[in-house]
């Protein structure tokens, strides 16, 4: 008896839901009609943001690293030591060089004192020019010898400095090619550094397609892409080298980026770029008509007769930024596209024409 009451009640509360959704209001999705459009006509690449200042720092002296201070991802300032390299040998180079120039100077000050005392001397006659004339030799060859000393003593200061590996400029560590107790040599790279700004778009261009980038009136790069809120960026300078890969058979493009766009990218991520020139006439439709699902990109199309909507898998080209996304496949000219795919797939949605 209470199995057949709970029964009727969930009957009962089914047809009243029934009730209640049949008198529910359609919702309204605003619509447009797919057309041709004039866009932009070119081509897309992929590219690669890099720094335009990057550098791999390497030691100047040999010996053991005694200290890396810093690790991939740190921010340094100019001046600023990296890395430290054993000194105890070029230390004691130096001690021995600042022996040496204080010994010839105390060989020039004798020397110096013995030439102008036979100089007097020989000046009242109680020697003779020959004895002058040595002990000019003499003083000169204490000068030569003292600036020999000192050129020393510099030339051991400058490799006791090698030992202290610092910042060319301000940047940050993009990595590290060595750890402490490593043997430095000179020339070996110990680190790489790049500055923050600016930063530049390299792409690739396949040789076939060399005169058409070159008559490019517009090229455009694509930042942020990845958050669904991409912009078309006008890059500040634009260069081609004028060489070409022999193997790839590509030609390399510069794009300098603007120092406020270069923030919200990071060297090593991709980029689109986009050659623009002249105008062709394309099949497209409103970014937010769009719908992603993972690997499916598809619209909501009004159905025939008006009475709700139909999914549809289209193959996108390329954005066209205000004027849309350029539709290459599973959409007609014609069609009705909701302009709300969200809203579109609700049930008893049904379209209504934008004013």
């Amino acid at each position: 008896m209470h199995s057949q009451y709970s029964f009727a009640s969930l009957l009962a509360a089914l047809a009243l839901a029934g009730a209640a959704h049949a008198a529910a209001p359609a919702v309204e999705v605003p619509v447009t009609r797919a057309g041709l459009q004039a866009v932009a006509a070119g081509f897309e690449f992929d590219g690669v943001v890099e720094p335009v200042t990057q550098s791999t720092v390497a030691s100047q002296a040999s010996g053991r690293i005694a200290r890396l201070a810093v690790k991939a991802g740190d921010s340094v300032r100019a001046g600023q030591v990296l890395a430290t390299i054993d000194d105890r040998e070029t230390r004691t180079g130096l001690q021995r060089s600042q022996a040496q120039a204080a010994q010839a100077e105390a060989a020039l000050r004798n020397a110096r004192s013995q030439f102008e005392r036979t100089r007097e001397l020989q000046s009242k006659g109680f020697v003779s020019m020959a004895a002058l004339d040595t002990a000019q030799a003499a003083f000169n060859a204490a000068q030569a010898g003292r600036d020999e000393a000192a050129a020393g003593q510099r030339q051991s200061a400058i490799a006791q400095g090698f030992t202290q590996v610092t910042a060319p400029y301000d940047g940050w560590v993009l990595e590290t090619l060595v750890q402490s107790g490593d043997l430095a040599v000179p020339g070996k790279p110990l680190l790489t550094l790049y500055a923050p700004l600016p930063l530049r778009v390299v792409v690739q261009v396949p040789a076939s397609r060399a005169a058409e980038a070159r008559a490019a009136s517009q090229v455009d790069v694509m930042l942020d892409e990845g958050s669904g809120k991409g912009q078309w960026i006008t890059p500040v300078s634009r260069t081609m080298l004028p060489a070409a890969d022999p193997v790839a058979q590509t030609l390399e493009w510069r794009l300098e980026l603007p120092a406020a766009a270069s923030r919200s990218v990071a060297p090593g991520q991709q980029v689109h770029v986009r050659f623009a020139g002249g105008s062709q006439k394309r099949l497209v439709i409103p970014a937010s008509a769009v719908l992603r699902r993972g690997e499916l990109t598809a619209v909501y199309v009004a159905a025939p007769g008006g009475a709700g909507f139909v999914l549809k898998a289209v193959r996108l080209g390329a954005d066209h930024g205000a004027a849309g996304m350029e539709v290459l496949a599973g959409l007609g000219a014609s069609e009705l596209v909701a302009l709300d795919p969200v809203k579109a797939g609700l049930a008893g949605a049904r379209p209504a024409m934008a004013p």
